[in-house]
């Protein structure tokens, strides 16, 4: 026998209103991108710049995951078939995990060029750089306020905010780059700069990648520790074992749990069944820093062990 919640709805954290909020906001985001991409091509490609460079190849990502983004944001709506059960609610996290490995690529090669620059470093004109740098600050600027109040939402959009976050900092490098070449004269800074990026990027980028890779992987939720969550169940009264205790997220804000519980056999006939669903259900819905709303149990008596194929903790 099996319990469970209800609620299959699009999106457990948040209204259609708000996901229709977040769209507008990722289309929005991308418009702004995608223009400060072509300006900041032509200025790399005018000055010379590996920061500049670095800093377009990044808003390139950034076009490109804000891309996904608002097209994963559209596909997570859509209603659960008989073929897709979930809908497509996982396809923020495919998102997400496409835009960590485009940036850890962009993120590594940063570094290596940017250390053979240090050795060799051309000469850049300052004046233009400085120019490009703040144009793409502020576009940045203009992102991160658009994307700021939804950031915490999902993956989808957290990857985003972090994307424009992260080069609107290296943006910010490039102006500084600008500014030390201009009083000094040292075209290394524009290679340091290029490193600050680099370095920016990659750290952020491993975490946003296992964080993608643990949805995918099915990995326990974050914050919720199974044996925790067996002890309390054993606690519900007429409860005698659990075994075959999974924990796993279909996407941000969707954990499920599926358990096996023994009771004992009178439990069938004597209509305690539908209270110890319901025992369990509020058991693993309140009672943890992850509430799973959407829970399965199978409830069997001692003796349907001998039935199964395999048992598992």
């Amino acid at each position: 026998m099996t319990g469970h919640s209800h609620d299959h709805g699009p999106s457990a954290s948040a209204s259609v209103a708000e996901a229709r909020s977040h769209r507008r906001r990722l289309a929005i985001a991308f418009s702004i991108t995608s223009t400060v991409l072509v300006v900041e091509v032509v200025g790399a490609i005018w000055t010379g710049s590996l920061a500049l460079l670095v800093d377009a190849a990044h808003m390139l990502t950034d076009a490109g995951g804000l891309l996904l983004a608002l097209v994963a944001s559209v596909l997570t709506m859509r209603a659960p078939t008989a073929r897709r059960t979930w809908g497509l609610r996982r396809a923020e996290v495919l998102a997400a995990l496409a835009q960590a490995a485009v940036l850890l690529a962009v993120g590594v090669y940063v570094v290596v060029e940017a250390v053979q620059r240090l050795f060799d470093p051309p000469e850049i004109p300052s004046t233009e750089l400085l120019v490009f740098g703040v144009i793409g600050l502020l576009a940045n600027i203009a992102s991160i306020a658009v994307l700021a109040s939804a950031r915490s939402a999902n993956l989808n959009l957290r990857a985003a905010f972090l994307e424009v976050v992260n080069d609107a900092l290296g943006s910010v490098a490039v102006i500084v780059a600008a500014i030390v070449i201009s009083t000094t004269g040292w075209g290394g800074a524009d290679a340091i700069a290029a490193l600050f990026v680099g370095f920016l990027i990659i750290p952020r980028t491993v975490r946003l990648l296992r964080e993608a890779l643990d949805v995918l992987l099915e990995s326990t939720p974050r914050g919720l520790d199974l044996d925790a969550v067996r002890d309390h169940l054993l606690g519900v009264d007429l409860v005698r074992g659990v075994h075959d205790l999974h924990a796993s997220q279909i996407a941000t804000g969707l954990p499920v749990l599926t358990a096996h519980v023994v009771v004992d056999d009178e439990c069938f006939h004597d209509g305690h069944v539908p209270r110890i669903l319901d025992a369990l259900q509020e058991c693993v819905a309140g009672h943890f820093e992850v509430n799973i709303e959407h829970s399965t149990f199978q409830l069997e008596p001692p003796s349907h062990a001998e039935h199964e194929a395999g048992v598992h903790a």
